[in-house]
């Protein structure tokens, strides 16, 4: 299956075999974007890093008003120059 593209607040998201853990791949696209590891991007959200480690093995779902917040503050920082 090929990747899948998603727009989430401006910034396209590619996916491959999106599946069950839609989510799950989401955010890790995201922090990639970021260039932070997990343990970095957990500290910098201020989200515990076991909670930040659930959610992007798909263990638990982040909900999507998290990850629409997520994805605005590294679009946002980003723009900004400051990641």
């Amino acid at each position: 299956m090929e990747a899948i593209t998603y727009t989430i607040e401006g910034m396209l998201i590619e996916v491959d075999n999106p599946g069950e853990k839609l989510q799950a791949k989401k955010l890790n696209a995201i922090r990639v974007i970021s260039g932070m590891n997990r343990s970095k991007f957990a500290e910098w959200l201020g989200i515990p890093y076991r909670t930040m480690q659930d959610w992007e093995l798909g263990v638990s779902k982040v909900p999507d008003y998290v990850l629409n917040l997520i994805a605005y503050k590294v679009a946002n920082e980003k723009e900004k120059g400051n990641i």
